[in-house]
């Protein structure tokens, strides 16, 4: 199943597992759960011993299996077999099961920890979606954080069925408890946001707590990350707000036209931007979109910006920095039907109308 590339990757990863890991399928008789045997068979082998096969269990899904801590409920599932741009997924969700800490933010860990109530979280996943690997892998980590909280990932070019039941026409779609939680792209900060009915408050609380700039940036993408790095290099007090760090061209499959970078991904780039920016002295307000601009009325004087959450901030000079968005067709029905027929992404979308009659508007210039 894996070819020797990749399990020397994988077994330079495993080596940091902490506690040891079962993995428990369940499979049917078929040719993918014989693939998913293989695939499972493959990572204990290169595991030297931190890994090993559980006894089987039934489950309604198959093929499908569970990554847990041995002797633990702490663990993740997976139905379908998460190679594509799922394979980081899998090794992450070892990685975290058997005790290796996240990168996330502590301030974020703590608040997942704090979440009440029971969850259970189901995702929808294409292997040929790009953006699918943020939401599996953020809601598999807060299942390793949180006992409480539940999660699968579902392949679901291999669960039609299931996919027409539930009307599922973009991934990836989330489910928590049973009733329709999300679709697109998200990030750990904006589900636990989402969740935690007062997240937004505490942050609005700490915006407004906060001194003047010498220079604000609204927004995050790769013009917003330039101006605070520019700035913040000279000594400059500098803010960023931003709806998503990274902005569209998280959305971007590949990109081969940025100088010195033959070839990246999307997500990989906004990585760096980050990673760039936070370098710097540079106070970043994720998850915070901007509504309103009110300048200074003397000269000098600080102008002032108005966030949805009702917050504001202010500073001596604004660079407004906002990007663009995806251009809408603006007939009846595009909002209304948005994710429920109406899809942006082929690489995401395009499995879940494997033959059906599709019409396609515009070519990718646009």
């Amino acid at each position: 199943m894996l070819d020797a590339n990749l399990k020397s990757q994988l077994e330079g990863y495993l080596k940091n597992i902490v506690h040891p890991v079962e993995l428990v399928a369940s499979l049917g008789a078929g040719p993918k759960s014989q693939e998913l045997k293989v695939l499972l068979e493959d990572i204990v082998s290169v595991s030297h011993g931190k890994v090993e096969m559980g006894r089987d269990y039934d489950d309604e899904r198959q093929p499908s299996f569970l990554i847990r801590r041995k002797g633990t409920d702490i663990g993740v599932r997976f139905a379908g077999i998460p190679l594509g741009h799922e394979f980081t997924s899998l090794v992450l969700a070892l990685l975290h099961v058997g005790g290796h800490p996240s990168k996330a933010a502590q301030e974020v860990i703590q608040q997942v920890k704090d979440l009440e109530g029971d969850y259970l979280f189901e995702t929808y996943f294409s292997l040929s979606c790009q953006n699918c690997p943020d939401v599996v892998q953020a809601l598999n980590l807060m299942s390793v954080i949180n006992p409480r909280i539940k999660h699968v990932a579902i392949e679901g070019g291999l669960f039609k069925d299931e996919v027409e039941a539930r009307k599922v026409m973009a991934v990836p779609t989330v489910f928590l408890n049973g009733e329709l939680f999300g679709q697109g792209r998200m990030e750990l900060e904006q589900i636990v946001a989402k969740i935690d009915t007062g997240a937004e408050a505490k942050a609005a609380e700490k915006i407004k707590a906060k001194d003047p700039f010498d220079v604000l940036v609204i927004g995050g993408g790769p013009a917003g990350a330039a101006a605070a790095i520019y700035t913040a290099r000279k000594g400059i007090r500098t803010g960023i707000a931003a709806e998503r760090f990274g902005g569209q061209v998280l959305d971007t499959m590949a990109i081969e036209n940025f100088i010195s970078v033959p070839h990246t991904e999307g997500p990989k780039l906004a990585a760096h931007l980050e990673q760039h920016v936070r370098e710097y002295e540079v106070d970043i307000m994720n998850l915070q979109k901007a509504a309103k601009l009110a300048p200074s009325k003397v000269p000098g004087g600080l102008h002032e910006v108005v966030l949805e959450n009702g917050a504001s901030l202010k500073s001596r000079t604004v660079i407004l920095s906002t990007g663009a968005r995806w251009r809408q067709m603006n007939v009846p029905g595009e909002d209304q039907y948005k994710n429920k027929g109406v899809a942006y992404c082929p690489h995401c979308d395009g499995p879940l109308f494997k033959g059906k009659r599709v019409a396609v508007i515009g070519g990718g210039n646009s």
